[in-house]
């Protein structure tokens, strides 16, 4: 699947999990329009190929205590590799940084 493009139905498939990552096989195959053996060969190989990558719960960030998104733009003095990687490193180890984004440009990390 590499280098090829996907059909309608493997698209299908992809909008359809992305929406409802935890439905049956069965229930994604009729969603579909196909039969449920075919549907899960697709599935795997959709997987096999990387385009699926894996499934993931949505929390609640609210009640995990996360009630405001904060985004800051930090600027390094220095964008040595050693100074990255620690600043990396910093962020990693702070449990309240949910992400960090590298950038390009005046701002070195989002």
């Amino acid at each position: 699947m590499p280098g090829t493009r996907l059909d309608p139905i493997d698209r299908r498939i992809l909008a359809e999990l992305q929406a409802d990552g935890r439905m049956t096989n069965v229930e994604l195959a009729k969603r579909v329009g196909i039969s449920a053996p075919p549907c899960l060969r697709r599935v795997r190989t959709l997987e096999d190929a990387g385009y699926i990558k894996g499934y993931h719960a949505e929390v609640d960030a609210r009640a995990l205590g996360f009630e405001v998104k904060v985004f800051a733009n930090v600027g390094l003095i220095s964008q040595a590799e050693a100074d990255l990687s620690a600043f990396e490193s910093r962020c990693r180890a702070w449990p309240l940084v949910r992400e960090c984004h590298m950038l390009n440009g005046e701002v070195d990390f989002l």
